[in-house]
């Protein structure tokens, strides 16, 4: 599959017959997320548990409202809810972290 194919997929509700190219959509939609949201913190003077705790609920919110209410998949055939919602997590999570810290670093230091 072409990028241009799989971008032109992501906005409206399209059929995957590839299981594997939808979690990648997911994995790399949740890398960008996390680089957004760390630039976001990082402006914003956002420290600490709350800005963990936000990033976590908005990351999950936003991927799991996009394949239920964008895509409307059937969960049950990527293994639930849950193993879609937190797919690349931990990746995300740690480009977020390096992103909010480096930009909170550069404009609040």
């Amino acid at each position: 599959m072409s990028i241009s194919n799989t971008l032109s997929k992501v906005c409206v509700q399209s059929e995957w017959s590839d299981k594997e190219e939808f979690l990648d959509v997911i994995y790399w939609g949740r890398q960008i997320i996390g680089l957004i949201i760390g630039l976001f913190w990082g402006v914003l003077p956002l420290k600490g548990f709350l800005g963990l705790a936000l990033f976590g609920l908005l990351s999950a919110g936003i991927v799991y409202i996009w394949f239920t209410a964008v895509q409307n998949i059937d969960e049950t055939e990527y293994g639930g809810a849950w193993e879609l919602t937190k797919e690349g997590f931990m990746t995300s999570f740690a480009g977020f972290l390096v992103t909010w810290i480096i930009t909170y670093s550069a404009v609040h230091a």
